[in-house]
């Protein structure tokens, strides 16, 4: 296991933008376009965040099962890896990857619970997963966030007091709702929620970044991916969504 994000596996597959943004062919075939992708993948990671709530499990283990259930579609079609179950099974997976376990019968219990039309899964389905999940992340369960170093980052700029800590650590779990975690270094993430965050609360940290000697352009390039993900989020329709999912569901 890395003991740092450079010597890690997750470091050595970050990945560009435009290789996140590939539909499986599967995929294509029944109609699914890269915005129905991400409709799905976004839909999926706020249906693993509500369970988890339930569940009470750490927002470490949520932003881990997230990441999974991303990854996992870098490789497979979601024609063959069915979004609701993959969902449930990463979360398993990551509450294990965390140390902070779960039953999968009580995943099954909540997410009946709170989508009792939409969730048709027993315990066997997700146990029936969990190899496929594990066989599609090349069994690399160790995910390195942006947490820690945001923290860091707030005290080093003086900047921990608890509305700074709210909203930064707001954004920060926002960014799971898109791709970023596969794409950049945590600890960028982390600068990019605070350079929102610094500008939103009109806080002046220019020399603190300036010391970082930080490549300020990748940072705000991230920090607009977050604000143009605020401005689209609008836009977002349960219509949308069930559009995507019955394209899935219907063969060609």
């Amino acid at each position: 296991m890395a003991a740092n994000f450079w010597d890690s596996s997750q470091y050595k597959q970050l990945l560009e933008p435009e290789e996140v943004d590939v539909v499986h062919p599967l995929d294509k075939e029944r109609g699914i376009s890269i915005e129905d992708f991400k409709l799905i993948k976004f839909h999926m990671s706020n249906h693993i965040t509500k369970l988890a709530q339930h569940i009470k499990v750490r927002q470490r283990v949520v932003a881990t099962a997230i990441t999974y259930m991303r990854r996992v579609y870098i490789r497979k079609s979601m024609v063959e890896f069915e979004p609701r179950l993959v969902a449930l099974t990463c979360l398993y997976l990551a509450s294990k990857a965390e140390e902070s376990i779960v039953q999968a019968r009580n995943i099954v219990f909540y997410i009946k619970r709170l989508y009792p039309d939409e969730y048709k899964y027993e315990l066997k389905d997700i146990l029936g997963m969990e190899m496929k999940v594990l066989e599609a992340l090349d069994y690399y369960l160790v995910v390195f966030h942006p947490y820690r170093s945001l923290s860091e980052f707030l005290q080093d700029a003086a900047l921990n007091d608890v509305n700074m800590n709210q909203m930064t650590w707001g954004i920060v779990n926002d960014t799971y709702k898109m791709d970023l975690i596969l794409v950049h270094p945590p600890y960028r993430i982390a600068l990019a929620c605070i350079y929102i965050a610094s500008v939103h609360r009109e806080k002046d940290i220019t020399a603190w970044f300036e010391d970082l000697h930080e490549d300020m352009n990748l940072v705000k390039n991230i920090a607009m991916e977050i604000l143009d993900f605020y401005e689209n989020y609008r836009t977002i329709t349960d219509e949308k969504v069930n559009s995507a999912f019955n394209k899935l569901a219907v063969k060609q």
